[in-house]
């Protein structure tokens, strides 16, 4: 009866630790799109320079919202949604304006402490305290 016990608490062991390996869900537990992001690309912010802020604009979500992804193209997966209205700074634009890379604030959050409206030094990824995504070009009213 003893080996019987073992082999199921053998299987359930393995299952676990295999859970182990899989990606995280994405943050904000937004739905999945279609699987998980298959590229992941940072937003760069600082890349007008180090007299100019961090990021250039700030700008405002229109109405019905948008999707954020984890990379531009990379439509997979959904990483947050974002309503109309929702402020977002945009730093950084690829593929003639059809993406833009943002960081916006957690809701509730106050969007000031993001630190993208002052200069850094070298252009680099942006690591926080907020989030960042990619969204598709012409979801925002720039300079809203």
């Amino acid at each position: 009866m003893k080996h019987v016990l073992v082999v199921p608490a053998a299987v359930l062991l393995a299952v676990s630790l295999a859970a182990c390996n899989q990606p995280a869900p994405p943050p904000d537990n937004a739905p999945e799109v279609a699987g998980e992001p298959l590229a992941t690309r940072a937003v760069m912010i600082g890349t007008e320079g180090p007299s100019l802020p961090a990021c250039s604009s700030i700008s405002r979500v229109k109405d019905g919202g948008t999707d954020v992804y984890w990379a531009p193209n990379e439509t997979r997966a959904v990483k947050a949604k974002l309503a109309g209205g929702a402020r977002v700074s945009l730093c950084e634009a690829a593929e003639n304006d059809a993406w833009f890379g943002i960081v916006f604030a957690a809701p509730g959050t106050d969007p000031d402490m993001c630190g993208v409206g002052r200069s850094v030094p070298n252009a680099r990824e942006y690591q926080g305290p907020c989030r960042w995504g990619w969204i598709r070009g012409g979801t925002v009213q720039l300079g809203g």
